[in-house]
């Protein structure tokens, strides 16, 4: 099964950027939910795309910790880049990934991808101007921030005091807990009826029925939140990880990919993204996956915020 985002995502040469040791804690943390820790599990034993190293189950003991109940906004973003000055990696590299559709100017697509048409490199696409020059957040300010690197998720953390969460914290908050259940919601699958997140709906990558309303990202607190408060943690946008990617086997294809992974830098992300469909990139099971380099960033990535102890300056 292939991934509807992974080839046109890296757009940096794997090229890794070490984020701004000195920017100052004084960003205001969001809204959090104090998550019990304990012996939990990543993974299934069930894995779907086996490919991807969702499986099998192993366990881990995670320590009590906090996780913001949404993705970081445009608007959090942009309060960040006005106090601090910083640049993201798409903006230093000049060129990055969008989806096709979301493109009102054809004139800005720089290259499309074979493997994936549906993407496109476009010149001048940055977080605040996501499609190119002539595109803007102004009416997506409660949307997650997307185009942004995994160095550039590292950089705001930093500047409200947090961290990226883990893979198993991750799917530790999503599960509720020490519990089996494929979605964040239980396991009912999402259909053009029962609409649980902002996933694709028709045929990919031919029709989107729009039946959930959304052709691109839906504002972060769109759907129902899971019984513990968090909203959006599958569908929507890809949500960076802190951890590197990597596929637990001993298969020569998963040596490969290891191999490949280690030399661009690849990290984690999970919760699948608005362009995942069950017939072509079912990815947005908790246990599903996906590695990219560090510095790549498309139409369809962002993060949320972790942290250790509950925050001073949270909501």
């Amino acid at each position: 099964m292939s991934s509807c985002c992974s080839t046109a995502g890296r757009v940096g040469g794997g090229r890794a950027v070490t984020p701004d040791s000195m920017i100052a804690l004084h960003g205001k943390a969001g809204e959090v939910v104090a998550v019990k820790g304990g012996e939990s599990f990543v993974g299934s034993n069930e894995a779907v795309i086996a490919a991807d190293g969702e499986g099998p189950a192993r366990k881990v003991n995670i320590a009590d910790f906090y996780l913001e109940i949404e993705t970081v906004t445009n608007r959090r973003f942009a309060d960040f880049v006005a106090a601090t000055g910083y640049q993201t990696e798409a903006e230093k590299y000049g060129c990055t990934a969008v989806f096709s559709p979301l493109l009102t100017e054809e004139k800005l697509a720089a290259q499309n991808v074979a493997e994936t048409p549906w993407w496109t490199r476009v010149h001048g696409a940055f977080w605040a101007m996501p499609e190119g020059p002539g595109s803007s957040i102004d009416d997506r300010l409660d949307h997650p921030v997307t185009q942004v690197s995994w160095n550039d998720a590292v950089a705001f953390a930093a500047w409200v005091g947090g961290r990226l969460p883990t893979e198993a914290e991750w799917e530790h908050a999503a599960r509720g807990g020490n519990r089996s259940r494929c979605y964040p919601w239980g396991d009912e699958e999402p259909n053009d009826t029962d609409i649980f997140c902002n996933i694709w709906q028709g045929r990919f990558p031919y029709h989107n029925t729009l039946a959930d309303g959304f052709l691109g990202t839906a504002p972060v607190r769109s759907y129902a939140p899971t019984e513990s408060g968090f909203y959006n943690l599958v569908g929507n946008v890809w949500e960076w990880s802190a951890d590197a990617f990597r596929i637990r086997s001993l298969s020569r294809q998963a040596k490969l990919r290891n191999a490949n992974a280690a030399k661009h830098g690849d990290k984690v992300l999970k919760g699948g993204s608005f362009l995942c469909h069950k017939s072509y990139c079912y990815r947005y099971r908790i246990a599903a996956r996906m590695g990219l380099s560090a510095d790549s960033a498309a139409s369809n990535t962002g993060f949320r915020i972790a942290y250790d102890q509950m925050p001073f300056n949270a909501k």
